[in-house]
């Protein structure tokens, strides 16, 4: 993520709490005013300028309030999307970590499911999984919980239309791969045959 980006949204974030400061200020100028604020008349019932209140100080006051909240409007869409960028930006990092092999935790996985074939043009092959291929994790399940295919067959409901992720080993080097289960036109959500390895 970009620390320039989180620096301007703070400085914009600062300067919105500066102009709300002021808005204040000539808020109470209005109310020291005989609490006329926006919209209270300016001249008495003959249309002279009313003798109690300041009558230019408060149109000016008047003024500046308009002024600051368009451009605390201007600055609040500016924050916005700033924001939207920096959570995109910590969406794109934490994918990125996501998908590096941690060698850490693919050290101790053994192959407990193998492929014994992919359907052209199914989401198994969209992903890239290929047949003869040891799976060392599939979603949230290794050789440690998997007890039979009847968890494949949940983790894969339960998946749909969710990226999954799967380590495997193809000619002995360990791959990362994405699946995202989801209908098509052949059978199952998946377009491939698992066995137990």
């Amino acid at each position: 993520m970009a620390d320039g980006d989180v620096k301007r949204v703070k400085e914009l974030i600062a300067k919105k709490d500066e102009i709300e400061k002021q808005i204040k200020e000539f808020q109470e100028v209005l109310e020291s005013q005989k609490g006329v604020g926006m919209d209270g008349n300016l001249v008495d019932s003959e249309g002279f300028p009313r003798s109690d209140i300041d009558v230019y100080t408060v149109r000016i006051a008047r003024n500046k309030i308009i002024c600051l909240q368009n451009d605390h409007k201007a600055l609040m869409k500016e924050i916005e999307d700033g924001l939207h960028q920096i959570h995109a930006m910590a969406r794109e990092n934490e994918k990125e970590e996501y998908e590096k092999p941690k060698l850490d935790e693919t050290a101790d996985l053994v192959p407990f499911l193998k492929v014994g074939s992919v359907t052209d043009g199914s989401p198994a092959c969209q992903a890239g999984l290929q047949k003869k291929d040891k799976i060392l994790k599939f979603g949230s399940l290794t050789h440690k919980n998997f007890q039979g295919m009847q968890n494949v067959a949940s983790v894969v409901e339960h998946s749909k239309g969710n990226s999954m992720p799967i380590i495997l080993l193809r000619n002995e080097q360990k791959l990362r791969l994405s699946l995202i289960p989801n209908p098509w036109s052949g059978r199952g959500l998946l377009g491939c045959h698992v066995l137990p390895a």
